[in-house]
This record gives structure tokens, sequence and C-alpha cells, in this order.
């Protein structure tokens, strides 16, 4: 997933989440993608005619991760997803990502959201131009002096 959504703006949320089901042809198994998308985010669902370009910013990130959820990833990289979301919604936005990870799916998480990041995370690095410098779970990593005072404020 992205950085900054990118959906697509001109189509509605339905049509947004049958494009990142694009490889599947099992009509069946798409209907069944799709009806879990609405089920992780129902929002998505009362809005599935309206185009994609007209939804709040939480709400567009919704329609991306349900997107990326329509093709059966098992990885699910991740970049910046609660940028520029309400608090409400960044807490939205992080439930879905602990239930997908329950349920199976890996999820590699790059976030500005330290704090958010290592509450949820099994495994936490941290990388300074561009090497890991500091690794652990994310408890050890909440409680690490140097990640603490750097990150956590």
């Amino acid at each position: 997933m992205p950085e900054g959504r990118k959906i697509f703006p001109l189509l509605t949320v339905e049509e947004n989440l049958e494009m990142g089901a694009f490889r599947l042809t099992d009509k069946q198994k798409i209907a069944e993608n799709m009806a879990r998308a609405y089920e992780i985010f129902p929002r998505l669902k009362e809005r599935r005619r309206q185009r994609g370009g007209t939804l709040s910013g939480g709400e567009q990130q919704m329609l991306a991760i349900g997107r990326a959820l329509m093709g059966n990833p098992r990885l699910l990289m991740m970049d910046e997803p609660s940028m520029g979301l309400a608090p409400k919604l960044v807490e939205v936005i992080f439930e879905s990502i602990r239930l997908l990870n329950r349920e199976g799916i890996t999820i590699l998480l790059v976030e500005q959201n330290a704090k958010k990041a290592l509450s949820i995370s099994d495994h936490s690095y941290v990388l300074q131009t561009g090497s890991i410098v500091l690794s652990g779970t994310g408890k050890e990593m909440m409680n690490n002096a140097m990640v603490r005072e750097a990150y956590l404020g």
C-alpha cells in the first residue's frame, strides 16, 4: 500500500475494490473478498456507490486497505497508513491492521507514529541512514531509552 492512498478518484468505492481483484478470475472469491472488505470497514459499504475522490482521508485509507485485501495477500506492505488522519480514524486503521495480522497476514509497516506502531508490532527495527541500528519486539523497543528519547518523546 503506497503512502498517500493512491485510490482511483473517479471510480466508485465498489469499482476501486474490484480493481484490487484484477488478478482473480473466480467471481465467487471476488464477492467473498468484497464482503470481507465491507465487514472490516462498514463505512465503505455505506459509500459503495460513491466516487473514491469524494471520500474523506480516513475513508480513502480504508478503501486503499480494502483494495489491497481483494487480491488475497499473505504480506501487506503499508507506508504511513496514519498519515494525515484524525485520531479517531487512526484507531480504526490500526485496529484493522491488528485484525489482519491476527488472521495471518504479515504486515510490514513503515509508520511515523512510533508509539502506535510499536504497540501493535511483533518485531520492530530502527533504521538510520539505511542501516538497522536497533531491533527487538515492540515492547522491548518501547522500553528502550534511546527509542523513548528519540521517537516517543
